[in-house]
């Protein structure tokens, strides 16, 4: 019964902007660190943005000052703000769930997608 639904994508123009939404159910959300991957058409899926259950966030440097990761714990939420879009940030966006149990296992979840096509 876990489910990461995804909302946002969109065909934009480059240079414009769009919010991707996450919203998580079945998972105790404040406990899982949050991602956002991206999978091109014939590129493997890479890590885009993370945020930690205690808010440190990375960004691949390809997004880097372009990208904002942020969670809203009290809706079960996560979100990627992306500006500055380019034609080379067009691919499908999923969400990613992660807990890391010491001692135990780690569990990952993922959402089905959502695509974000930036033409130039």
């Amino acid at each position: 019964q876990v489910q990461l639904v995804e909302s946002g994508g969109d065909l934009v123009q480059a240079g414009g902007s769009l919010r991707l939404s996450c919203a998580a159910s079945g998972i105790t959300f404040v406990l899982y660190a949050m991602g956002w991957y991206r999978q091109a058409p014939g590129k493997q899926r890479e890590l885009v943005a993370s945020i930690s259950s205690g808010d440190t966030t990375n960004y691949a440097d390809s997004v880097k000052g372009r990208f904002t990761i942020s969670r809203d714990n009290a809706k079960n939420t996560v979100y990627l703000q992306m500006n500055r879009l380019k034609p080379e940030d067009t691919a499908v966006y999923y969400c990613n769930a992660q807990r890391q149990r010491i001692p135990g296992p780690t569990y990952i979840y993922w959402g089905q997608g959502t695509q974000v096509t930036v033409s130039s």
